[in-house]
């Protein structure tokens, strides 16, 4: 059975959000393969416990009240971008999240949310992502010396470490930073 295609979130299996798992999933009832082990939101906990297609097909937030993002981070908590609901609901309610160390957000770009395409370090950006390092440095409010060094301490499993998206009209990647 194929994965559900998620817009914003196009390989949850590349990112660590979905896993291969035998374990059946609380809201359909099911053991279709795979299970959902990112951020949820909720009344109950459903940490490793939701599957793949309740997510996508709103089942999970409709029977479960999750959430897979907090709504007010989806455009990156930045107050003057205006996003249609049918995205935010989309993004928070529909769309397998990401762990962060800090509030998880999904950036904006080209009046849309960008697509999450991974957790990185710095190889990760000099190799795969190197149009995300502009803005992760905008983001960081750091210069000179102190970005260099900010910006070799970047580690994909450690902290801080960046998280890049990419755009689904312009395609360019962008990205931001936290820490624990």
């Amino acid at each position: 059975m194929s994965l559900p295609t998620f817009r914003y979130h196009p390989d949850p299996v590349a990112t660590g959000s979905i896993e291969a798992s035998p374990k059946p999933c609380v809201c359909c009832g099911q053991e279709r393969g795979f299970i959902y082990v990112g951020s949820v939101y909720g009344e109950k906990e459903l940490f490793d416990m939701l599957c793949p297609w309740c997510i996508h097909d709103g089942s999970a937030h409709t029977k479960l009240g999750a959430e897979f993002a907090d709504p007010a981070g989806v455009g990156g908590y930045v107050p003057k971008v205006s996003l249609p609901r049918a995205v935010v609901e989309e993004v928070a309610f529909r769309t397998p999240g990401f762990t962060g160390w800090q509030g998880e957000q999904w950036l904006p770009c080209c009046g849309d949310v960008a697509a999450f395409v991974g957790r990185a370090g710095h190889r990760e950006l000099e190799s795969h992502w190197q149009d995300a390092i502009i803005s992760i440095q905008e983001e960081s409010r750091q210069h000179g010396a102190d970005w260099e060094r900010y910006f070799h301490a970047l580690d994909r499993d450690g902290s801080p470490t960046a998280y890049v998206f990419r755009c689904l009209h312009c395609r360019r990647h962008i990205g931001y930073s936290d820490c624990d």
